[in-house]
């Protein structure tokens, strides 16, 4: 299968699972995905950030070698929602060492407070967030004040997300 043919020929969760399939637990094919996730144009790393969700999400490993260029790719002002929500998304999935924590907690943080960021990259922001800061109670702290600030004027799916996160450690409930 020629990956980057079968990125440009449709974006649907049909073609996502097809060409996750296809890669299934196969490094080299995850890492030729990966490479043109990173390689872009934008349209392919895009269509290239759903079918890496979907591997990652049923063998996490496979991300390991790749964790650095994928968080660089978080940084890019030209990313595309659907990369970043993805790209978010699969980071919920993975253990995330220690050498990449301030860079994913600052990422994550940014785009938590970001007025200008879809609900859904705010929502697995806190999500990864939370997972990264668990020993970290300052931080924890500033998530909750984050989250609890935000709740009145956010929609479901955030009001959701928080009040779990909020409820998950008893010690982040402020009021």
């Amino acid at each position: 299968m020629d990956l980057r043919a079968e990125i440009l020929k449709a974006h649907s969760k049909k073609q996502a699972i097809k060409i996750a399939d296809y890669v299934s637990d196969n490094t080299n094919l995850f890492k030729a995905l990966v490479n043109l996730y990173l390689c872009g144009p934008y349209r392919i790393t895009q269509r290239c950030a759903w079918p890496i969700n979907i591997c990652v999400e049923r063998h996490p490993k496979l991300l390991s070698p790749h964790l650095k260029g994928i968080l660089h790719q978080l940084t890019r002002l030209e990313i595309h929602d659907a990369a970043k929500r993805n790209t978010l998304r699969m980071l919920q999935f993975v253990s995330i060492p220690k050498q990449f924590h301030a860079k994913v907690i600052d990422l994550c943080f940014a785009f938590l407070q970001s007025k200008e960021e879809p609900v859904a990259v705010k929502v697995f922001s806190m999500s990864v967030l939370f997972k990264v800061v668990q020993d970290k109670p300052e931080l924890l702290r500033e998530l909750a004040i984050i989250l609890e600030d935000q709740l009145p004027y956010s929609s479901a799916g955030y009001r959701s997300r928080a009040t779990k996160i909020l409820k998950a450690t008893p010690t982040l409930t402020l009021s």
